[in-house]
């Protein structure tokens, strides 16, 4: 059930139906040239660029505060994902447009946005500029969603968002989530910050193209804001392009990043026998 009483849906089945979670699982390097490696990475990253690679990813988490800020933040990613692992669990939730126009354009964007996916969304109905005023709420829905989902990959709002309702959720998501890869996507408005980051997410013209065109048609109420229109969103994807040795990316924050160089065991070197 979601905080407000419904369902998570998006995905044929009821309350009853859940996803299978499974634990996180290790990041492992990928050579340059190996053909394990994403043909778009092969083809237009720079070889000096160090590119891990999920061992499995079985589950993702969509967090936002409002709606458009998880295609706007990472929608050609997401297209790539979903494609890259079809049947993957998605779980997506939103803090403010339910009941409203946003949420049915929610709904139908993160549809198009997921081919493939098992998804299930909910969107609820906080005010917009307010959530650091519904700050319990906020913390209770992550916590619910936390008790439910124990996911591989989290995609969330950065604590170097100058809006403060994506700052107060990108606060949260680490509290309810401690112990998971959570990438924090950016998103240029006036009211946001732009930080340097390291990590990129390398698009393919094509994809880039593709994620403008399905915002367009799925976010109509958001057509007049210069920050949705198709330069901005392209300017920003050329630009963490070229930090990364490729034509066009989207670029996160990672609040923890743990290397599995190898096997962990449960030895303690202080037990008796260790010599």
């Amino acid at each position: 059930m979601t905080p407000n009483g419904g369902c998570f849906s998006g995905s044929p089945g009821n309350c009853e139906d859940r996803p299978v979670w499974a634990s996180p699982e290790r990041v492992r390097y990928c050579p340059p040239d190996s053909v394990d490696r994403p043909p778009a990475l092969r083809d237009e990253v720079d070889h000096d660029v160090l590119t891990l690679l999920p061992e499995r990813l079985d589950t993702v988490v969509l967090i936002a505060a409002h709606c458009d800020d998880i295609v706007a933040g990472c929608g050609g990613t997401l297209l790539e994902l979903c494609r890259a692992h079809p049947g993957v669990a998605v779980t997506a939730v939103t803090f403010t447009g339910g009941g409203s126009l946003r949420e049915e354009e929610e709904r139908a964007a993160l549809t198009a946005f997921c081919p493939g996916a098992r998804l299930q969304m909910a969107v609820l109905d906080l005010p917009v500029g307010q959530l650091p005023t519904r700050w319990e709420r906020v913390k209770r829905t992550l916590e619910d969603l936390r008790a439910r989902a124990d996911p591989s990959l989290i995609f969330a709002p950065t604590t170097v968002d100058g809006h403060p309702d994506r700052r107060m959720v990108a606060e949260l998501v680490p509290v309810a989530f401690p112990d998971h890869l959570v990438l924090g996507y950016e998103i240029v408005q006036h009211d946001s910050d732009l930080h340097q980051t390291r990590l990129y997410s390398p698009l393919a013209e094509p994809v880039l193209r593709e994620k403008i065109d399905k915002m367009l048609e799925n976010y109509g109420s958001q057509r007049d804001r210069p920050s949705f229109d198709a330069e901005s969103t392209a300017g920003l994807a050329r630009l963490r392009g070229v930090q990364c040795h490729a034509r066009y990316a989207e670029a996160f924050r990672v609040t923890r990043l743990v290397l599995g160089m190898a096997p962990l065991t449960s030895d303690s070197p202080y037990a008796p026998g260790h010599s």
